[in-house]
């Protein structure tokens, strides 16, 4: 599928390169995007994205429906002829699109694909999908019900019996923008009135006292002060980590795996004077570590480096606070990355947890006694969360944890989970261990 000519790319077109990358080649949004993004109007972004992100929030009863209309399936090189037929279902279903609009753009985009032959099965499916409308059931499977892989839904369930259909419903909703202020800079109250000046509402995060959640999202260059650095896009779950960290001027912070680097600055921001390592093993995920710091006329010493390779990038000073941010299944933040449930395989959770093991036993080794630890995942697998750490305590000798008294979230045996959609956070879990000496 190649854009012949750029005039010629539209949302619809654009998002069809875009899906295929994801569920074809494995790739994520966020490369994805950039990727096709420049051969589109910027006029036509907000329905190139609403339509990517619609088809991947629903995916799973979208498939379920059509899988009633489409008699013989679709070979593997024709998959951008379902993507057409989601999308065109998706817009049908959900979006307020005119049947006829839909319709003819959907049988347009196999016309520029270069598929004259599916141009009737896309027209005879989308037009009897119209007329049964009424009588479709969307919940016909726990799948289609609740548009999640079979083993994730599962594998929730199991981990949250009482609380899994919550967690499910919640990571199918769009995400609310939040807003994290330098306080240094401005109060929130003042924050609050810079924002209904220009058109915006805002409401406060109890116990987050930097973050504020606007009614509906807005372009950042919309946002008072942000070039300034006055305010960052942060959810509040994430703002809960440099709280946690218990700063004190003149400390050496690590942070571990700190790409994008919205920790690192908020770390900066609440203690200025802080020495911070902020390694990554991404070189071009730390590029935007910096862009951000940057912008917020901020420092951190940045490290390229696998974070667990020791001997590749420490220079053996201890560190008095260490925030791991693990790598996880991202399973928290699926309302904001909905190609997570495409991309995850159930498989990768037990690798994950094998890598988050090996990241905590070496960084371990290079906090100070008397140092804290603050594990952090965005994850609701208790695998990652929980029962990692009740693992970790059970095999180090030096470790004592520190409980997490707050309003948010739900004490577990070790550490503290946010469950997804829960003050309109994303799922987080926190777990923070203090070093004997």
């Amino acid at each position: 599928m190649s854009v012949a000519n750029q005039q010629k790319a539209d949302a619809r077109f654009i998002a069809i390169k875009i899906l295929a990358r994801v569920l074809q080649n494995g790739e994520s949004l966020s490369t994805a995007i950039p990727k096709e993004i420049q051969n589109l109007d910027e006029r036509e972004r907000p329905l190139m994205q609403a339509l990517v992100y619609g088809v991947l929030r629903w995916r799973w009863q979208l498939e379920s429906i059509l899988s009633k209309y489409i008699k013989k399936p679709l070979k593997a090189k024709d998959l951008d002829i379902k993507i057409i037929l989601m999308l065109g279902a998706f817009q049908l279903l959900w979006m307020r699109t005119p049947d006829y609009a839909a319709v003819d753009a959907a049988v347009n985009s196999s016309l520029k694909i270069k598929k004259k032959w599916a141009k009737a099965l896309i027209n005879a499916i989308l037009r009897q999908l119209i007329r049964d409308r009424e009588e479709i059931n969307y919940k016909e499977n726990l799948e289609a019900e609740y548009s999640h892989p079979l083993w994730m839904i599962e594998s929730i369930k199991k981990d949250w019996p009482d609380h899994w259909q919550q967690i499910l419903t919640q990571a199918n909703e769009a995400a609310p923008m939040t807003l994290r202020i330098d306080t240094r800079q401005t109060s929130l109250a003042d924050y609050m009135q810079l924002l209904n000046e220009v058109e915006l509402d805002a409401s406060t995060v109890a116990e987050v006292p930097a973050a504020l959640v606007l009614s509906q999202a807005a372009d950042v260059f919309r946002l008072p002060g942000f070039e300034e650095g006055k305010v960052s896009v942060q959810d509040a779950a994430a703002q809960c980590a440099a709280l946690l960290l218990k700063l004190e001027p003149g400390q050496k912070v690590l942070d571990a795996c700190a790409a994008p680097g919205g920790k690192t600055a908020h770390i900066l921001q609440t203690e200025p004077s802080l020495q911070v390592d902020a390694v990554d093993i991404s070189e071009s995920r730390l590029e935007r570590v910096e862009e951000n710091l940057q912008r917020l006329n901020l420092q951190a010493n940045l490290i390229a480096a696998d974070i667990s390779q020791a001997d590749d990038w420490w220079q053996g000073e201890l560190y008095d606070r260490i925030l791991l941010d693990a790598p996880c299944s991202a399973s928290g933040v699926i309302r904001r990355h909905p190609d997570i449930k495409s991309l995850r395989r159930e498989s990768d959770i037990s690798e994950l947890v094998a890598t988050q093991k090996e990241i905590l036993d070496s960084v371990w080794q290079m906090l100070k006694p008397g140092g804290l630890m603050l594990y952090a995942t965005c994850s609701v697998f208790r695998a990652e969360n929980e029962q990692q750490m009740q693992q970790f305590l059970a095999r180090t000798n030096d470790a004592e944890e520190i409980k997490i008294e707050a309003g948010w979230g739900c004490e577990q045996k070790v550490g503290r989970q946010i469950l997804t959609g829960e003050q309109q956070m994303d799922g987080f879990y926190y777990a923070l261990i203090k070093k004997a000496g």
